[in-house]
């Protein structure tokens, strides 16, 4: 079974290109906290993200830097001929799924939580209509 969930801040901008047969297809990477042990400093990885058609052009038009997102897809390693002659290989995960976790203004600066909490707890219900 290959299944990957991760769940990270982007650290760019979404790239959308289209093939030639006009598929869409959205490069990104996203930095995902590594775990670190005891007196260690934290670390973060950087796994490059494709997104394919139609969640590609969601990527592209709804995420930006420094958003959280959980990515679920799979691990793929493909082989390339670089421009300079050498093979190369690449590790990516390719996503069947990708859920954003904040809000676009949460992702721009502000601190805190993206919801509103002002009125949780506000709404008052008659004691008989509580379910316990």
């Amino acid at each position: 079974m290959n299944k990957v969930i991760l769940v990270g801040r982007l650290s760019q901008d979404p790239e959308v290109r289209y093939t030639q047969n006009g598929k869409a297809v959205a490069s990104f990477s996203i930095a995902v906290n590594r775990f670190a042990g005891s007196g260690q400093k934290e670390a973060a990885d950087f796994i490059p993200i494709v997104a394919w058609e139609k969640l590609a052009e969601i990527c592209g038009n709804n995420l930006t830097k420094g958003r959280r997102v959980l990515v679920e897809g799979r691990l793929q390693i493909r082989s390339y001929e670089a421009n300079d002659g050498q093979k190369r290989r690449i590790a990516e995960v390719v996503a069947q799924n990708i859920e954003f976790l904040d809000t676009k203004q949460a992702a721009g600066g502000s601190s805190g939580s993206p919801y509103d909490a002002s009125s949780f707890g506000s709404e008052v219900f008659p004691e008989e209509e509580i379910p316990f």
